[in-house]
């Protein structure tokens, strides 16, 4: 059965042909002509699930057919299963329905990393470290307890009762909670607060429908507290809504300024101007790119250094300039496609090449770093794309197009905070489950978040304890991997410790320290 859904295309062309000669030469010239017509696919399909000799799967060989045709198109056109696509809607929504929580699989046994504020987890009294006894009235524990068993059972219709029993850290007492699924606010900042008195920070990792009512809260609060100069974190962005997108660049903007503007062969030109309505049309931006800010970030990125409105920091964007609309099947899957490209208000499509294939599309990133463009600034130009694609800012400065968004100040990649250790122990979640078995007494000795960052510090004993513990976990590690990533390693204890204490805004602060792309935007808006 596997065999033959995966030389389903194979079969689809033998068919094609095989039917349509076969019905020509038995004069059945009706049934030869209406496979030939417009539905080729779905009379080839009809036929396979009707005659073809072995028992196939209909769902997997249209999902198959559908995929191998999107493939054809571009990288960005695809087929959503169901859960996947609820999954995307979800996060681009700014919600899913559930109780709120987070957490991690520590000894077979369930802790609580994290609660959504606002959710009804929160609203019961559940805390960060919380040792989950009961879910529905069935153990949260034992060798046979996965995520997806657990997110079956927290996971569901909005209102529905969720049991929970759970134990303290502190008291060690257990409560039981009955907890009605809600909706649970996704927001898409990941951090936001003042860097100087002047400057503030605000990281985004998302564009959802919430992501400018997000942004405007912060910015809010931000300028209350005396700020004028902002940093827009963009790095590792991959995208989302296109509206989300030039809603945060008319924040900057004054009245009728092209933002961006969408064409397609079936879609008409769209212009998408600024309102007047933006919070921070006067102090000076810098906006932080890197390899990852893809398809929303680069319309925003694109559009303020069009505009000359700010500075672009980091490295050449990802180089997704296509738009995609989400059409639904009836059984909840989607299908994804692309219908129209994007261009910066110069005219920059920003879209790189997939005439070479998905793959090579996909391995794109690893040719940059190859090349070395990824730590050199004078390598970045070597693509000859950049330069045959010359467009000019609203100031008359020289920018390109042809493949992402050029930084205006290019920041090297920091290749020892990329040592595949430091992933692999993320990836297991030895750092929360550290903090959770070693670190939580050392957490309560600060009372706030400022005085945990300046005060506390992971010393050379407890690194070592640290390694000591994942190696309990990850069997073999580098040696000189560890040696080359013990700065970061003392980082990401401390980043990771101050999330499980006070979330993410507390975890980006530690991690931003001694960020060279803030740095380096920082000195640009001075």
């Amino acid at each position: 059965m596997k065999h033959a859904a995966s030389v389903i295309f194979r079969t689809v062309i033998i068919l094609l042909a095989g039917i349509t000669i076969g019905m020509l030469i038995n004069g059945q010239g009706y049934v030869a002509r209406r496979v030939a017509g417009k539905y080729k696919i779905d009379s080839a399909l009809r036929y396979i699930k009707q005659h073809y000799v072995d028992t196939v799967n209909a769902d997997t060989i249209e999902v198959k057919a559908i995929s191998k045709v999107l493939e054809e198109l571009d990288p960005h056109s695809v087929y959503l299963p169901k859960q996947l696509a609820q999954s995307v809607h979800e996060r681009l929504e700014g919600r899913f329905n559930g109780i709120g929580i987070e957490y991690v699989l520590l000894r077979d046994t369930m802790f609580i990393t994290q609660v959504y504020p606002g959710s009804p987890a929160a609203k019961a009294g559940i805390i960060n470290g919380d040792r989950v006894i009961t879910v529905n009235y069935k153990k949260a524990s034992g060798l046979k307890l996965g995520t997806d068993s657990i997110n079956h059972l927290i996971r569901g219709t909005v209102g529905n009762k969720v049991e929970m029993s759970v134990m303290h850290l502190e008291s060690k007492k257990v409560n039981r909670y009955m907890l009605a699924r809600g909706h649970v606010p996704l927001s898409s900042l990941d951090a936001a607060y003042q860097l100087t008195p002047l400057a503030g920070y605000i990281k985004l990792s998302k564009f959802a429908t919430t992501t400018d009512s997000d942004f405007r809260a912060s910015l809010t609060d931000l300028q209350k507290r005396g700020v004028k100069k902002l940093i827009v974190d963009l790095r590792g962005n991959r995208g989302g809504y296109l509206d989300a997108a030039t809603a945060l660049a008319d924040e900057f903007l004054i009245k009728d300024k092209l933002i961006v503007y969408t064409q397609g062969a079936h879609e008409s030109r769209v212009n998408y101007y600024s309102s007047n309505s933006g919070l921070f049309q006067e102090g000076k931006v810098a906006v932080l790119i890197d390899e990852y800010s893809a398809s929303a970030s680069e319309i925003v990125a694109g559009a303020l250094q069009d505009l000359d409105r700010a500075v672009i920091v980091g490295r050449r964007s990802y180089g997704k300039g296509l738009v995609q609309q989400q059409f639904s099947f009836d059984d909840g899957s989607a299908l994804n496609l692309t219908v129209a490209r994007y261009y910066t208000p110069s005219g920059r499509s920003i879209q790189k090449s997939y005439k070479n294939g998905v793959e090579d599309y996909r391995n794109e990133i690893n040719n940059r770093q190859q090349k070395g463009e990824l730590t050199s600034a004078n390598k970045n130009m070597v693509d000859s794309t950049f330069k045959t694609h010359a467009y000019y800012t609203q100031a008359g400065r020289k920018v390109y197009g042809g493949g992402g968004i050029m930084p205006d100040i290019f920041v090297p990649e920091d290749t020892t905070a990329n040592i595949k250790l430091i992933g692999e122990l993320a990836h297991a979640q030895i750092f929360t489950a550290y903090v959770i078995d070693h670190l939580q007494p050392s957490l309560s000795k600060y009372p706030t978040q400022q005085s945990f960052i300046k005060q506390f510090n992971v010393t050379d004993g407890q690194l070592d304890d640290f390694l000591l513990y994942a190696s309990q976990t990850i069997k073999e590690m580098d040696s000189t991997e560890i040696r080359q990533a013990r700065p970061h390693l003392k980082q990401y204890i401390k980043a990771f410790a101050a999330r499980f204490k006070w979330g993410d805004n507390a975890y980006f602060e530690v991690m931003n320290l001694d960020d060279n792309g803030i740095r380096k935007a920082l000195a640009a808006i001075n």
